[in-house]
């Protein structure tokens, strides 16, 4: 399979055991190359990273109203409870990156009603991580925190950077779509 040069070492080191500061430069290298969400009609958007070099690229587009640094998963997200209509979480969701204990803080800063868009891989590396995120969106299903509006796995959701990797060697890895809409809180108890 031939991906552009230095791209199966950059997805590698991004998804392998590397220390957060040295994620955090891979990403602020691969700035340059990402954001495509103002297309779709998408104009009030509010962004976090952990990545200055991501903040700066997303600052320089015009399209964010608010830009934080932020960690998912070892800071509180920079925004009031309830105050978002959707959130969304792409390609982050993974082993060594944004952790599963951070769904609950995506879920503090959405408004009742509102939708939570999260993704992850399906790939071999990633299945401890899925079956650990699949674990706590189904708990706070249960606790009544939100209701599943779709979960869809989606066969080619990006090339694989390796063989091993690779869903049934189609040079390709699978990856699945999660949306949940927040319930609303129920009117408190009268006594």
């Amino acid at each position: 399979m031939r991906l552009p040069a230095g791209v199966r070492e950059r997805v590698a080191a991004v998804h392998g055991g590397a220390a957060l500061p040295e994620r955090l430069r891979l990403y602020d290298g691969w700035a340059a190359r990402y954001e495509q969400l103002h297309r779709r009609g998408f104009r009030c958007l509010h962004g976090v990273d952990g990545s200055a070099g991501m903040l700066e690229r997303a600052r320089s587009t015009g399209l964010y109203r608010q830009l934080w640094r932020c960690v998912l998963g070892r800071e509180p997200l920079p925004a009031p409870a309830e105050h978002y209509d959707a959130v969304t979480v792409v390609g982050a969701l993974g082993e060594g990156q944004v952790p599963s204990a951070a769904v609950p803080e995506l879920l503090r800063v959405t408004r009742p009603g509102g939708f939570l868009c999260l993704t992850t891989r399906s790939n071999p590396s990633n299945l401890r991580y899925k079956a650990e995120l699949e674990a706590a969106l189904e708990r706070l299903e249960r606790q009544g925190a939100w209701r599943r509006v779709l979960a869809r796995e989606v066969e080619r959701w990006e090339r694989a950077t390796s063989e091993e990797e690779s869903t049934q060697g189609t040079g390709y890895i699978s990856g699945v779509v999660y949306v949940y809409r927040k319930c609303p809180v129920p009117p408190p108890e009268e006594g």
